[in-house]
C-alpha cells in the first residue's frame, strides 16, 4: 500500500500519465476514423456494436502488447535486408498495414465515386459481412496498436501501470467519440471522402515508416487538421446558403 501511495505521489508519474494519454488519444484518432468507415457498410442496427467491439479489441491488443515488453523490444531487430535496408517484424507489420490501408481507402473512394447508393436498410450495395468488418478492424488495430505502444514504451518502459492507465483513458475517449464521429461521417459524404483520403495518407505514412523513411508526425497531423478546417468552412458555407434559400 505504501508503495502505491509513493507511486501516486510522484509528480513525474502524473506528468507522464497526461503525456501518454494525449499520445494515445491522438494516435487513436486514426484508428477511430478507420473503424467509422469500416462499420458504415454494416446494417444500421449492427454498427454501434461493431464500433464498441472494434475499440475493445484495440484496448485488449494494446494492453497485451504492453505485457510482452521483452518480445516487443525484439521487434526492431532486423530479420533480413531488402534493397540495402534492414527489415524487422515491426517494419513488416507497418508495411503490410500501410498497404492494407491504401488499398482499403482507394476501394472505398471508388465506391463513393461510382455511386453505390444505400438501400432502404441503410446498407450499400457492396455491403460487407459483420465478420469481415470485424476482421478488418482487428487487423488494423494490431497495426495502430504496435506503433503507439512502441512509442509509449520508448518514453516510459519502467512505468507499465501508467501506460495501461493511459490506454484505458484513450479508449474511454474513443468510446465517447465513436458514435458522434460515425454519424457525422455517414451524414456528410464530403467528410466521408476526406476521411478516406486521410486513411490513404496514413497508409502511405505507415509504408514509409516501414522502410525507415521517417516523416515527422506533425506534418501528417498538420495537413489533416488543415484539410478538416477547410472542410469545416465548406460545410458552414453550405448550411448558411441553405438557410438563405429557406428564408426566401
Amino acid at each position: 500500500m505504501q508503495a502505491v501511495i509513493e507511486f501516486l505521489s510522484d509528480p513525474q508519474v502524473w506528468i507522464l500519465l497526461v503525456t501518454l494519454s494525449t499520445i494515445e488519444i491522438v494516435l487513436g484518432i486514426d484508428n477511430l476514423v478507420f473503424i467509422s468507415i469500416a462499420v458504415s457498410r454494416l446494417p444500421i442496427e449492427k454498427r454501434e456494436f461493431a464500433r464498441k467491439f472494434g475499440i475493445a479489441v484495440a484496448c485488449i491488443t494494446r494492453i497485451g502488447l504492453l505485457l510482452t515488453l521483452a518480445w516487443l523490444a525484439g521487434l526492431t531487430s532486423d530479420l533480413f535486408t531488402l534493397f540495402g535496408q534492414g527489415i524487422s517484424i515491426r517494419d513488416l507489420v507497418l508495411i503490410l498495414g500501410g498497404l492494407f490501408l491504401i488499398v482499403k481507402g482507394v476501394m472505398e473512394i471508388r465506391s463513393l465515386v461510382v455511386g453505390e447508393h444505400e438501400d432502404v436498410d441503410g446498407v450499400g450495395k457492396a455491403a460487407t459481412s459483420f465478420g469481415m468488418v470485424i476482421a478488418q478492424i482487428a487487423v488494423i488495430d494490431i497495426v495502430f496498436s504496435l506503433d503507439s505502444v512502441i512509442a509509449a514504451v520508448g518514453m516510459a518502459a519502467e512505468y507499465v501501470p501508467v501506460m495501461v492507465i493511459a490506454i484505458l483513458v484513450a479508449v474511454g475517449v474513443m468510446l465517447l467519440a465513436a458514435q458522434p464521429l460515425g454519424r457525422f461521417i455517414d451524414n456528410n459524404p464530403t467528410v466521408k471522402m476526406l476521411a478516406l483520403a486521410f486513411i490513404v495518407l496514413i497508409g502511405a505514412y505507415l509504408l514509409t515508416e516501414g522502410f525507415d523513411l521517417h516523416i515527422p508526425r506533425g506534418y501528417i497531423y498538420g495537413s489533416m487538421a488543415f484539410s478538416a478546417f477547410v472542410e469545416g468552412l465548406n460545410l458552414w458555407a453550405k448550411r448558411r446558403a441553405l438557410k438563405g434559400v429557406a428564408s426566401e
